[in-house]
């Protein structure tokens, strides 16, 4: 077969002819990218990448918006060392944005309200009642990772368990937690740990690009 004449201006890539020189490089150079990039490259390359964006969608939604958390802080009762020796029960409430923004007007329902009611530290809020003993304390704003402790005290029939009812905010209803203290990592354990997360998502995905160039 006859081989087309090429003009001095022009060359030849794989079975093309390209009209000018520079296109001629640039053709070139994407052809060899081309052939370089196999599937192993092209999943070393997207594993990482597609890890740090997860990553981001992942800490954009969990951490983005207010996230009220609740908890019951302590439960007591006392005997007091009087002549009628008087119970007293306590408990309290820990009510904690655990969010990067503020929570708007957090309500903290009551089916019964009782008279004695602290909350730790100072913040401003108001107490209404109803008629019937229930009532809700509302909390104009709770700034991100502010933490607030409502204390009662009560006397019997009354015990905790039928005290609170719910918490909430403009953003929605608070998580209810069971918790048990328990020591916080410091800063380079968590540094290590997302490190870790890291790494594996990014195996994963390289294994998944690898997967997706095989079949495609």
């Amino acid at each position: 077969m006859a081989v087309p004449h090429v003009p001095h201006h022009t060359c030849r890539v794989g079975y093309s002819v390209v009209g000018d020189l520079s296109s001629c490089r640039l053709t070139q150079v994407l052809e060899d990218i081309t052939m370089t990039l196999d599937a192993d490259t092209v999943a070393k390359i997207v594993g990482p990448l597609l890890s740090l964006l997860l990553g981001a969608v992942v800490k954009h939604y969990a951490e983005a918006r207010a996230k009220l958390v609740s908890f019951i802080g302590h439960v007591s009762s006392f005997t007091l060392q009087d002549d009628q020796h008087t119970v007293v029960h306590t408990h309290s409430v820990v009510v904690r944005n655990a969010g990067r923004k503020a929570a708007q007007n957090v309500r903290l329902s009551h089916r019964v309200l009782p008279v004695n009611v602290t909350v730790y530290p100072p913040v401003q809020y108001t107490i209404e009642r109803n008629p019937e003993g229930a009532g809700e304390i509302l909390i104009p704003v709770l700034v991100p990772k502010e933490q607030v402790t409502i204390s009662y005290l009560y006397f019997p029939p009354l015990t905790w368990n039928q005290v609170n009812a719910a918490t909430k905010s403009d953003e929605g209803f608070a998580k209810i937690l069971n918790v048990i203290p328990v020591p916080q990592p410091n800063k380079a354990v968590l540094v290590a740990v997302w490190a870790l997360v890291f790494v594996g998502a990014s195996y994963l995905f390289y294994w998944l690009a690898r997967l997706v160039a095989y079949v495609l």
